[in-house]
């Protein structure tokens, strides 16, 4: 049976324009788009398939214990 799970997005501004992102739980997940919006939706589908293709190899499914902290520093 399939539940949910939470997982960290983390997007960075692409130089060339648009965004792209990873998941620090996720291994060499991620996915871009032009869009912070659009970056952050492809991206949960690629969480989705490479759930799966964890559940298809028999492998654990991580989970996420990404920490994360914003800090203001005097620049």
């Amino acid at each position: 049976m399939k539940g949910q799970a939470k997982y960290t997005i983390v997007v960075h501004p692409d130089p060339t324009g648009g965004f792209w992102t990873d998941v620090p739980a996720l291994p060499g997940c991620g996915s871009q788009g032009e869009t912070v919006e659009a970056a952050v939706e492809m991206t949960k589908d690629a969480i989705v398939g490479y759930i799966e293709s964890l559940r298809a190899h028999g492998d654990p499914i991580p989970k996420d214990a990404t920490v994360v902290v914003k800090v203001t520093v005097a620049a």
